[in-house]
């Protein structure tokens, strides 16, 4: 009998590095894990990683998949990678790293940006979108980079985001997927290419095209495994390597949201709302949608930036005995907390959090802070975390509701994932708040499935994209809105949460202009 294939993906996320092998099943085979310094930050709010360590982690990941499963390895028929959006490598003529990948965290500035022609800057200020054109040109790495290290953007022949990079290391290519194109960069997410001649964004940004890489569709070929590349992973020289996207956008897919009336929800280090479509649909005016892991697919995304990294804050500020304990029972801290939501009613008993502890550019705006309100002498650890949790919440669920006018097709199904989707009470009250059934998908690994689907569809596993979601995804357990809390929920999201940004924003303006934090450029 002739043995099934598989699929090799590759996820090489902010928490670690992952080789997964899939069946044209969906079905999660075998996976080796490396978990990973994400950055280090040698002042504060910078956050770098040596290029050649992701590489290295993966080889790693790879090489202890195949000491585990040998037998594995002859039926692997593709590969296909995803990573982390929006973190920058500068490669020389000799394609060598020249400093440190700059991670998605990092939060240098710079005031010293292109000035745009008139005729460029004068729509943009009668849209009233100044601001948001001002941020995009401070925030972009290409532009502080080239203020701050002269003389290495001086030799910068190619800037790649971390995903080209891992692909050339693959491939000897120097090729990127559409779907990964997230960050500041001159790209035209409605056509899924490099931004036309004239765009404004080459005016804005002190990128070249020449310094950009070839772009490829999810699902089309970036190339094969070179020899030093199967030397390092051990995955068979000549192997097709798939591209697929960004690790958000392979997420979406993998958890099977591939039309808008399905929300994927995901709990990450930064949480967000996404739906799928066909259409090219801003989530808000003059933001875009980004590139799906589906070819001519885009995905509208609301972004809550420091998410599920509350909950990593939390346990450093607030839940040390836990993180002892979770040591010494050899498990993750977080199994822990659902005991936390067990002592804490619906509500947190009056405790209201609002989780920008990241400003934002649009939603929330640049002055934002985090706030919680409602303190009283009965609460305790138990309340702030159930806030915690509750807070992300009313923040997705007020993205859900933007996408729905904006789509103009309500959102009738839950797709959960990401970290905070493997606890069975936040699954719980994610159902409650958003008044919908929560599904968690069959598998915890959503970002490797979507990079297997698009590696069966290129293989010819399915036939099309939309086959190899009904035959890969699946919902695993389901939790339905309890009914005795949706007054509680619906009267505290309308009442307050949605109210709060608002009213607190004066002051979250005056608090920046006296003690200068959030700091502008």
């Amino acid at each position: 009998m002739t043995e099934t294939p598989l699929l090799l993906a590759l996820d090489q996320g902010t928490q670690s590095a992952r080789a997964m092998l899939f069946d044209a099943q969906g079905e999660l085979v075998a996976k080796s894990q490396r978990h990973i310094e994400p950055y280090v930050s040698a002042q504060p709010g910078w956050a770098e990683q040596d290029a050649n360590y992701f590489w290295e982690e993966l080889g790693q990941a790879c090489q202890a998949l195949w000491s585990a499963h040998p037998d594995l390895k002859s039926r692997v028929v593709a590969v296909s990678l995803t990573t982390q959006r929006a973190s920058v490598v500068c490669l020389d003529r000799t394609r060598r790293p020249l400093r440190p990948a700059v991670i998605w965290l990092d939060q240098r500035r710079t005031a010293d940006y292109p000035d745009l022609p008139w005729w460029m800057a004068a729509p943009v200020n009668l849209l009233g979108q100044k601001e948001t054109l001002r941020q995009f040109r401070s925030k972009a790495e290409c532009n502080w980079l080239a203020v701050d290290e002269p003389e290495m953007w001086a030799k910068t022949r190619h800037f790649l985001l971390l995903s080209g990079y891992l692909n050339y290391r693959l491939t000897g290519e120097v090729k990127d997927c559409t779907a990964s194109q997230v960050g500041y960069l001159p790209y035209d997410y409605k056509r899924h290419q490099w931004a036309a001649a004239h765009d404004f964004k080459w005016k804005a940004l002190r990128v070249t095209r020449e310094q950009l890489p070839e772009l490829v569709s999810p699902g089309e070929i970036l190339g094969e495994v070179t020899a030093a590349a199967s030397r390092h992973t051990g995955i068979p020289k000549g192997l097709p390597v798939v591209a697929s996207g960004a690790d958000k956008a392979c997420e979406v897919l993998g958890a099977g949201a591939f039309s808008p009336e399905v929300g994927n929800l995901s709990y990450g280090t930064t949480a967000t709302f996404n739906t799928c479509n066909a259409r090219f649909v801003e989530p808000i005016p003059f933001v875009p949608a980004y590139g799906a892991a589906v070819p001519g697919r885009y995905n509208s995304e609301i972004i809550v930036q420091r998410g599920y990294w509350m909950v990593n804050w939390f346990k450093r500020e607030f839940a040390q005995p836990e993180v002892a304990q979770a040591d010494a029972l050899g498990v993750a801290p977080e199994t822990l907390f659902d005991a936390f939501l067990d002592e804490s009613p619906p509500g947190a008993m009056g405790l209201m959090l609002q989780p920008f502890w990241n400003p934002g550019v649009r939603i929330p705006g640049p002055e934002a802070k985090g706030a919680i309100i409602g303190f009283g002498d009965v609460h305790t650890r138990a309340h702030l975390y159930r806030a915690i949790i509750e807070g992300i919440a009313y923040a997705l669920r007020e993205g859900k509701e933007r996408l729905e006018k904006r789509n103009k097709v309500p959102v009738t199904t839950l797709k959960v994932s990401g970290g905070g989707s493997q606890s069975d009470a936040i699954m719980q009250i994610t159902a409650d708040i958003f008044g919908l059934p929560a599904e968690r998908p069959h598998t915890t690994e959503t970002s490797g499935l979507g990079a297997a689907i698009n590696a069966a569809v290129a293989m010819k596993l399915h036939p099309d994209y939309a086959t190899a979601v009904a035959a890969m995804t699946r919902t695993g357990d389901r939790f339905e809105p309890r009914a005795e809390y949706a007054g509680t929920y619906d009267a505290l999201y309308g009442q307050v949460y949605r109210r709060l940004y608002d009213r607190l924003s004066p002051l979250y303006r005056s608090i920046r202009q006296i003690t200068g934090y959030p700091r502008r450029f």
